[in-house]
């Protein structure tokens, strides 16, 4: 008789905070933006984050090894270029199709995702995005409560 094994879904545990933000600048821009403000570093990631074959999200990472802190800004929002079939009216002209990466926040253009060992970081990180002029809004998110939690494992 063979072994069966179970993976639990609590093996991702890791505390972090998940902030979305709502903003109209480029995302280069908002890193910049972020950095001075935070103090951090963020740079662009070597290669994107893949959901799927045509849905990528730009990120941008940052260790912080004094504070024993990972940062991520990531992209809700993946614009592709598709090719529409031959016969139609419109056909020399692209079509683009919108995909998010966390489906229930769709109007948020992008996630601040810090992860950290403290309990109390949550409202000092919130307080600076809150003041950079750029940013129109952010907020906490609950991540235990999202459906897509599984996009955020990366």
């Amino acid at each position: 008789m063979a072994a069966i094994y179970k993976i639990s879904e609590d093996i991702y545990d890791e505390h972090f905070t998940l902030i979305a933000l709502h903003s109209s600048i480029e995302d280069y821009s908002l890193v910049y933006a972020l950095n001075s403000y935070l103090k951090i570093k963020l740079k662009r990631a070597v290669k994107d984050l893949e959901i799927s074959s045509i849905r990528t999200f730009p990120f941008f990472d940052w260790t912080d090894e004094i504070h024993d802190r990972y940062y991520t800004l990531i992209s809700n929002n993946s614009i592709v270029r598709e090719e529409l079939n031959e016969g139609n009216l419109f056909q020399d002209q692209p079509s683009f199709t919108a995909y998010s990466l966390i489906p229930e926040y769709k109007d948020v253009d992008y996630f601040l995702k810090v992860e950290h060992d403290e309990m109390d970081v949550d409202e000092s990180i919130l307080k600076s995005v809150l003041s950079i002029p750029k940013v129109i809004t952010a907020y906490s998110v609950d991540a235990n409560k999202l459906k897509s939690k599984n996009n955020l494992i990366f």
